[in-house]
């Protein structure tokens, strides 16, 4: 027969009025909050607005039977967890890591939080799903930069361009968006991206007026870039300003306004070198 040990801050919660239940003695503030930490980094770094992280986070931590707060900076996450009634509490602080916004990471941690809120999961299985998550949530780079140029291509037609436009967008989206795909995943900073980039993208999108093939060519010229304008962290800066998180809402809305920035550098030197002119 073997013997478990209860750890001491809950021995004497076992013998009062309030017992916990089983699932809450399986762990620890610690464990809770390590694991919480790096479930809400992982949620910022992917996209997610603050309100979106602090109830996913409040969702869970009532099924562990802690109690949380949370506070969310652009580049830190600081949780505190501990027990009511119980001298257990631990704070953790975290960085966020730069990674790409990913709409299916956001949706799949996000549905984590209910099934483990549903199903009562325990520590343990939660942080095996969460694993499971982060570690196979990879999108083929292919088939994204082939919707990526058709979806711009689109923007050009709906924008009035004709065909032989919407082609010559096409191009300049796939190379522009490859090249980022690229410069990317070799750690370059994304304001060096975006200006480079959309450098490409509008030198492509200009040469219709070059060789003139077709009878819109600003229009081309306009969406060949359209695929950069960072329209989630403007978003999203917004809705952190509706809920009251006002320094990541100033931050996201000053990175958006920087890449924004960056990306019409870019163009309008494209333009330049193009001898292009849309006034």
């Amino acid at each position: 027969m073997t013997s478990t040990t209860i750890p001491e801050p809950y021995e004497s919660v076992l013998h009062s009025d309030d017992p916990l239940r089983p699932a809450d003695i399986e762990c620890s503030s610690k464990e809770v909050c390590l694991f919480l930490t790096e479930y809400a980094e992982r949620l910022l770094g992917s996209g997610a607005t603050c309100m979106r992280i602090e109830k996913n986070i409040n969702r869970m931590a009532a099924t562990f039977g802690k109690k949380v707060e949370i506070t969310i900076m652009p580049r830190h996450v600081h949780m505190t967890v501990w027990h009511p009634g119980i001298d257990d509490i631990y704070t953790y602080i975290t960085s966020v890591k730069a990674a790409p916004i990913s709409f299916s990471l956001n949706t799949k941690l996000s549905s984590l939080s209910w099934t483990v809120a549903d199903h009562n999961l325990s520590l343990h299985e939660a942080e095996r799903r969460f694993h499971k998550i982060i570690n196979s949530d990879y999108e083929n780079p292919w088939f994204t930069l082939l919707l990526a140029s058709l979806a711009n291509a689109c923007f050009c037609g709906i924008f009035g361009g004709d065909l032989i436009a919407m082609i010559i967008v096409f191009v300049a989206t796939a190379a522009g968006f490859n090249l980022k795909q690229v410069l990317l995943s070799r750690h370059v900073d994304a304001r060096v991206v975006f200006f480079i980039c959309a450098f490409v993208s509008a030198v492509i999108g200009a040469t219709d007026y070059v060789f003139p093939v077709s009878s819109t060519p600003a229009i081309a010229v306009g969406t060949s870039v359209l695929y950069l304008v960072p329209g989630i962290p403007f978003l999203n800066s917004f809705n952190d300003l509706l809920y009251k998180h006002y320094i990541c809402s100033y931050c996201r809305l000053m990175d958006a306004i920087v890449l924004t920035g960056c990306l019409s550098i870019g163009l309008c030197l494209a333009m330049k070198l193009m001898n292009v002119s849309l006034f």
